[in-house]
């Protein structure tokens, strides 16, 4: 069974920023590929960040040159980064993970850009 727990969300101001994590466990594939998506109220779910197990990282073009991830192996945990935050950026960011035909998702944490 694999599970990740997310954390890190809260309010900020515009241009500021937040670090999220995604702490996963379990029997995880040496092939995967791990990210995250978001969704804003009355919107649907999107894309943000994805890296592969070969680090491969694709970003969005919304948050490309603002948004970092990144990974600490030894902790099975993801990080993004998320700096110059916008009003626009607010969402709930739902953190993946993907192998062997099978995606699991993290239980999401809430994201506000607000004065």
């Amino acid at each position: 069974q694999v599970q990740l727990v997310e954390s890190g969300g809260g309010l900020v101001q515009p241009g500021g920023s937040l670090r999220l994590s995604c702490a996963a466990s379990g029997s995880i594939f040496s092939t995967y590929v791990m990210g995250w998506y978001r969704q804003a109220p009355g919107k649907q779910r999107e894309y943000v960040v994805s890296t592969t197990s070969a680090s491969i990282t694709v970003y969005a073009d919304s948050v490309k040159g603002r948004f970092t991830m990144s990974r600490d192996n030894a902790k099975n945990t993801a990080y993004l980064q998320m700096n110059s935050l916008k009003p626009e950026d607010t969402a709930v960011y739902y953190c993946y993970i993907s192998f062997k035909g099978s995606t699991y998702w993290g239980q999401g944490t809430q994201v506000t850009v607000s004065s």
